[in-house]
């Protein structure tokens, strides 16, 4: 034991001369290459050499380790319209992750900035950040007023100094600024809101906007339904009119007119055509074996969305489907609607299902038909086959044991004449010759 402790201190020993020897050469390649140690040219160049690579090296991974915060992504200028919403976003990258912070101030006094939090100015404003290997931030005002009009600035900083008070904050954060123009919305005449009868039988009708004032120079006009521009809609005038010759369920939506401008953002007013929901499609009937899993699915025209159930017919009435037993599954969105069930059971499964179609206008409701077979199922044609030859063998069997008897005294019938026939031939062959003796 005693040996191997001397050895490792020999090793130790060996290795802080070898260390001394390197931070003396070093020291004197620094201080007084001139009077440098006699050594060879070559060992000397590699011996600076590795000096070299070691303080790169060091420096490195120092800047690796240690990084200023910087924007990979800034907030952008904007112009909206009073009433709209903004979003501005900043992607900060540095090691270790810095803080993100807003700020605000008015356009004429970029002295007054003031930090701002989630859920300001009446809940208008919300801060969203995350950090992960970057820091990423969003900022969202909504319903503007001209008052948010303003200087927008996203600050980040990854010093450890950077919320000391006696630290200018100028060297500590790093910045970032977007200008928001808020302008007064033009004014915008449009039509009521539209109830389609019941029935489907509306008189032709036309939807109308008048553009009565605005800030900027008016460009043109077009109406979209449900976020999707109508075409052939658009228009130079003021006065927008959309009509509708045959409404119908269909035809209800969220429609706008909307206005161009030529240094302003565009200008919209919404008109809503209401109708009771209709369902135009839906699997009348599905077909499947126990164990695998059916789909049966309803859509309907008519705005507002509807609201979705689904419904078995069990014991005289419809009930509505829960997911108690883990293999019902509703997916519905807008119009459209779809009932999963998994690993149908062949007992519990078939049956009529209903999809209903509920809004603020009406209701509507369509059947479906869901068949459930066995694992035999595929069985079955090729089973039918196999008993029909079964059938055919002894139908063929019983009607020749019964045909036998009848065909062997037919044949004696057969030949007893034709005896008789031949032995009558020879007496008339005798008698001819009678006479003519």
């Amino acid at each position: 034991m005693s040996a191997v402790l001397c050895e490792e201190k020999e090793e130790e020993e060996e290795e802080e001369e070898e260390e001394e020897e390197v931070l003396s050469v070093a020291a004197a390649l620094v201080t007084a290459p001139a009077a440098a140690p006699e050594m060879a040219p070559g060992k000397r160049r590699a011996t600076v050499m590795s000096l070299s690579l070691a303080i790169v090296g060091s420096l490195l991974l120092q800047y690796v380790s240690s990084q200023n915060a910087g924007f990979v992504k800034s907030p952008l200028s904007e112009t909206k319209l009073t009433g709209d919403a903004f979003e501005l976003y900043c992607d900060v990258i540095g090691n270790p992750t810095p803080e993100i912070q807003w700020w605000y101030s008015e356009i004429n006094r970029l002295d007054s900035f003031r930090q701002l939090w989630d859920g300001a100015r009446k809940r208008r404003v919300s801060i969203g950040t995350a950090y992960g290997v970057n820091a990423v931030s969003v900022l969202g005002v909504s319903r503007l007023t001209l008052d948010d009009a303003g200087i927008y600035e996203c600050r980040a900083s990854n010093d450890p100094q950077r919320n000391n008070l006696h630290q200018n904050p100028v060297s500590t954060w790093v910045r970032a600024q977007a200008t928001v123009t808020v302008l007064q919305k033009p004014s915008i005449v449009a039509s009521e809101h539209v109830v389609l009868p019941t029935d489907s039988h509306s008189p032709p009708f036309s939807l109308q906007c008048n553009l009565t004032s605005a800030h900027s120079p008016h460009s043109e006009s077009f109406w979209t339904k449900n976020g999707e521009e109508i075409p052939e809609t658009r228009s130079t005038s003021k006065n927008s009119e959309y009509k509708l010759v045959k409404p119908r369920s269909d035809d209800a939506g969220l429609y706008m007119c909307v206005f161009t401008f030529e240094s302003a953002p565009p200008a919209n007013a919404s008109i809503e055509i209401k109708s009771a929901p209709e369902i135009h499609g839906h699997k009348r009937s599905e077909n499947r074996n126990e164990g695998q899993r059916a789909v049966l699915y309803c859509k309907s025209v008519g705005y507002p969305h509807p609201a979705w159930t689904w419904r078995k017919f069990d014991n005289g009435f419809f009930r509505e489907l829960d997911n108690s037993s883990g293999r019902f599954f509703v997916n519905s969105r807008d119009n459209y609607t779809e009932l999963l069930i998994e690993n149908l059971d062949i007992s519990a499964d078939p049956g009529e299902y209903q999809c209903n179609a509920t809004n603020i206008i009406g209701t509507h409701e369509e059947k479906s038909i869901l068949r459930v077979r066995s694992h035999l199922a595929p069985l079955w044609p090729l089973l039918g086959v196999i008993f029909e030859v079964i059938i055919l063998i002894i139908i063929i069997v019983v009607y020749e044991k019964r045909k036998k008897p009848e065909d062997i005294q037919d044949d004696d019938d057969l030949a007893g004449p034709m005896k008789t026939n031949s032995t009558n031939n020879h007496k008339d062959k005798n008698l001819r010759q009678r006479n003519t003796n």
